[in-house]
């Protein structure tokens, strides 16, 4: 069958004139030798990429990379310097919160404007301001100048003008983050309703979690260029490889006791926490991540090493390194941390996840109060006792260290899918988690059974 492309980006590139002051920029326009007073600005070179009908994609990028101009460009709000997009289909865009929008207008006012803007005429939008009105939520501020309105109003209103014009195409430029919960909860809801109905969606994002659980591929922008494209994960370590310049990399550390004072500092560690029957004895334990059966060469690795996770040891019913853990079972993760030149409040934590990069479950020693002494050239080790209260399959679990002397936290060691286990279990639930659901069967019918609840809630 063939595949309808949505989006054609052909070799965009988009020049600014920069200059110093309004004054430089009106010395330009009237100088008789129309000498130069502005430097230029490449906001985008040469971008190339298609997006098929149904898809959606995730555009990553750092501040300033080019996204929002590609957007606009695409949107036809900006022309290009050089190259060209062709769209197939109605476009609906949040490109910024709340633009287009009049101030002195009422809701109701600016979403048949909104329409207005995207040629729907205003019979049309007087047939849908109800489903917009609705989905807003906003109540009597639907009918009030939207000068008044809070961050999150604009975002309910422009949300609920965008989706709510039947677009072929949704392009939202991080503008949900300043939505509640349920809001939030409310839009993903009718991304996951497009996409069932062939809907393509460009979400722009900072935040890798939305565009793992989101978007079937991705793209990084980086200085107005395209730096990756694919499939999602792989976009998002390179972009945590953009971020954090100082990572050595993906290899598995290879550290051994550098000295007998080292073999002594570990020996002691180990008797004050850390099991003494490991197999191998404590020579065998340090740096030998990559021999244990539930290690993933493919992990994914950065930070800058300052502390680095050397080493860790699962263990559970008994069973030192297994592969299959049964669902609900205890375990105890412990990790080796090696200080080397860092000096700050330390953290250390993991976190659980599945197959596709859903999180399960995360902790740390922050969020739990626990501060951990140390010194440089030493060893920690560090315990997590949890219960894999998760459903049968495969995860992953990711391990890190971060400096959080002054948060947000800044990665020193960040191993993301380095342990690999699978979860055993008999089925007895559905989903990810593991509620321990209650179950109980209240009078002979369902109708007795409710007469028998209404009347003991009476009492």
């Amino acid at each position: 069958m063939h595949t309808r492309t949505a989006i054609a980006v052909r070799n965009v590139s988009k020049k600014f004139k920069l200059f110093n002051s309004p004054k430089d920029r009106l010395l330009e326009a009237l100088h008789p030798l129309r000498k130069q007073y502005h430097r230029e600005f490449w906001a985008l070179r040469d971008v190339s990429f298609e997006l098929n009908q149904g898809e959606t994609i995730g555009i990553l990028g750092k501040n300033g990379s080019g996204k929002s101009t590609l957007l606009q460009i695409i949107c036809a709000v900006m022309l290009p310097t050089s190259g060209h997009v062709q769209v197939n289909g109605r476009i609906a865009a949040m490109l910024e919160l709340g633009a287009g929008f009049n101030p002195e207008f009422t809701g109701r006012d600016n979403a048949i404007l909104n329409g207005a803007t995207m040629g729907i005429p205003r019979k049309e939008m007087l047939k849908k301001l109800p489903y917009i009105e609705a989905f807003a939520d906003i109540g009597e501020f639907f009918d009030r100048p939207v000068k008044i309105y809070s961050s999150g109003m604009y975002a309910r209103l422009a949300f609920a003008c965008s989706i709510n014009v039947d677009p072929d195409i949704l392009i939202v430029d991080e503008a949900l983050s300043v939505g509640d919960a349920k809001f939030q909860n409310k839009c993903f809801m009718h991304f996951k309703r497009f996409q069932a109905e062939g809907k393509t969606i460009i979400l722009v994002s900072h935040s890798t979690d939305a565009i793992l659980r989101q978007c079937t591929r991705a793209l990084l922008i980086n200085g107005g260029r395209v730096m990756a494209e694919g499939e999602p994960q792989s976009v998002i370590d390179r972009y945590y490889q953009l971020l954090f310049p100082s990572s050595r990399g993906n290899e598995c550390a290879d550290f051994r006791p550098e000295s007998l004072d080292d073999r002594r500092d570990f020996a002691c560690l180990q008797g004050n926490g850390l099991p003494t029957l490991l197999p191998g004895g404590v020579s065998h334990m340090v740096g030998t991540c990559e021999d244990r059966n539930s290690y993933n060469k493919d992990e994914f690795r950065f930070g800058d090493r300052e502390a680095e996770i050397v080493d860790y040891v699962l263990l559970c019913e008994g069973r030192f390194f297994p592969i299959e853990i049964p669902s609900g079972a205890k375990v105890s993760l412990y990790v080796c941390l090696k200080i080397n030149s860092f000096d700050g409040q330390l953290s250390a934590g993991f976190a659980i996840k599945t197959v596709d990069a859903v999180k399960l479950f995360g902790a740390n020693t922050i969020s739990s109060g626990i501060r951990i002494p140390m010194k440089q050239r030493e060893m920690i080790w560090i315990r997590f006792d949890f219960f894999m209260n998760v459903g049968p399959g495969d995860v992953f679990i990711d391990l890190g260290c971060g400096d959080w002397t002054e948060p947000p936290a800044r990665p020193l060691d960040r191993r993301h899918s380095i342990i690999h286990l699978v979860v055993t279990g008999n089925g007895r639930f559905d989903g990810l988690s593991n509620c321990f659901v209650d179950i109980s069967v209240m009078g002979q019918s369902p109708v007795a059974g409710f007469e028998t609840a209404r009347s003991i809630a009476a009492e």
